[in-house]
């Protein structure tokens, strides 16, 4: 035997392989003992990854196919006066508008236009089946009529790119800040906080007024918690039933104290949310508006706080069908404390003591009608009379606030006027040291005050014996 690389071949078997043979063998027997790997499973059959593979074809293609569709983003006419007053203030159907100032190159140049902002489109794209705001282009370097462009008027800054703003049922045109505009979707997140209707935070009493009372309608939604799931989605229904008819609100009551409405609505307790819808009367923030007035519908207490309770408390109220109750003063912001619960608490034992004071004397004591110098006398004659005059006159006419307000202003004008007769005015006065009326005043000599002093006093003194 001849011994290669611990393999045994016979010698008689040499004479018959020829060494072409002898040197495959010892290679096959090699790299047999050097790969210790096991042998890889065989692969699976075509017909079995066609299916997946054609539905991943598919889907590429269809990505890519609706990617490269390109929304047409229409271009407002700055020569037409109505479009320009319905982007910038939201006149004719009120609608939002999130607009980009593109500048169209000049027939005389040949440079090509400018492009749009991936960031505008992106945010287009994924707001493009909402209806909260319409996208727009427009030239904002046009000069308007009153010789300043779009940019001067409404202080956008054209530097800042892109340059998007947002205008219409919002206010006028307000630039975007530039911090929003780095995604398309931070730019879809802002507007979405910005357009779509959502109830206001009250933290304060200037809260209070300038996001609830001061609109006809406020539903305020006092939590007495975290909101539970339904009562959030009672609250995003009726935000697009009643949006932008009535605004709603919700406060922290956990936190915070209503003063002037707590004894009108049931007491705080610790998980229970309450709600209460404001109508206001007359008035307003504004000094030539008026005092601000308002007045609250509540929930029965038989209605739980559910959506169509809600609903139909707002539609009653807005129909006229519930009666609103006047506040004598409005509410006021203030932290929850123990001293301010138990005032509160008095407050409200006050009214209920009142209320119940007032049933037992009107069952028990019942007044003729007659003018007996009583407060119910009183009223009863005055009704008398107004019902008298009122039959005598078939054209009376009740006086609106407005009319009771200026005839109020008069009476108080001739009141002034009245009184100016009777004071004395600083051109009256005499000069500083000089009496009013020498004829008036009797001056003492010094001799008469030392008699005075020298005399008796024994009057002055008390006799003790």
């Amino acid at each position: 035997f001849v011994t290669t690389k611990e393999v045994l071949i016979p010698v008689g078997q040499i004479v018959h392989h020829s060494l072409q043979e002898i040197n495959k063998r010892l290679h096959y027997f090699i790299m047999a003992k050097k790969s210790n790997k096991p042998k890889t499973e065989k692969p699976p059959a075509v017909d079995k990854l066609l299916k997946p593979t054609i539905g991943v074809v598919l889907a590429l293609l269809g990505y890519y196919f609706m990617k490269g569709l390109d929304i047409e983003i229409p271009r407002i006419d700055v020569n037409d006066e109505l479009a320009l007053r319905e982007v910038f203030f939201g006149e004719g159907e009120g609608k939002n508008h999130v607009v980009l100032c593109n500048t169209l190159p000049s027939p005389e140049s040949n440079s090509k236009q400018l492009p749009i902002s991936s960031v505008f489109q992106d945010s287009m794209d994924e707001l493009h089946t909402t209806n909260i705001a319409d996208f727009a282009l427009i030239d904002c370097t046009h000069t308007l009529p009153s010789g300043t462009t779009i940019a001067d008027k409404f202080k956008l800054n054209l530097k800042k790119r892109p340059t998007i703003f947002v205008s219409g049922k919002v206010g006028p045109p307000k630039q975007i800040p530039e911090k929003h505009l780095k995604t398309g979707h931070m730019l879809t997140k802002l507007l979405k906080s910005m357009l779509e209707p959502h109830a206001a935070k009250i933290l304060s009493t200037k809260d209070l007024k300038s996001k609830c009372l001061n609109s006809n309608y406020c539903g305020l939604l006092l939590k007495g918690g975290s909101p539970e799931k339904y009562v959030k989605d009672a609250f995003k229904n009726l935000l697009e039933k009643y949006d932008p008819k009535v605004q709603f609100a919700s406060i922290d009551s956990t936190t915070m104290l209503l003063s002037g409405l707590e004894e009108h609505i049931p007491e705080f307790k610790a998980g229970q949310h309450r709600f209460v819808l404001f109508k206001k009367i007359s008035g307003g923030l504004n000094e030539k508006d008026g005092r601000l007035i308002t007045s609250i519908v509540t929930l029965d207490e038989s209605e739980s706080l559910s959506f169509n309770s809600i609903s139909s408390t707002i539609s009653s109220a807005m129909k006229g069908s519930k009666s609103a109750k006047k506040l004598s003063s409005l509410p006021q912001v203030k932290t929850r404390t123990k001293k301010l619960e138990e005032a509160e608490r008095a407050k409200r034992q006050r009214k209920e003591n009142a209320a119940n004071g007032k049933k037992t004397s009107s069952s028990s004591t019942t007044h003729t009608g007659e003018n007996d110098g009583s407060k119910e006398g009183r009223k009863a004659e005055r009704e008398r009379r107004r019902e008298e005059h009122r039959k005598s006159n078939p054209n009376f006419v009740e006086k609106t606030p407005e009319e009771i307000a200026e005839i109020e202003r008069k009476r108080r004008q001739r009141m002034e006027e009245e009184s100016a007769k009777w004071n004395i005015d600083a051109e009256d006065l005499p000069e500083e040291g000089e009496p009013i009326d020498d004829s008036e005043y009797d001056y003492m000599d010094g001799d008469d005050a030392e008699d005075d002093e020298d005399g008796d006093d024994s009057e002055d003194i008390m006799d003790l014996d």
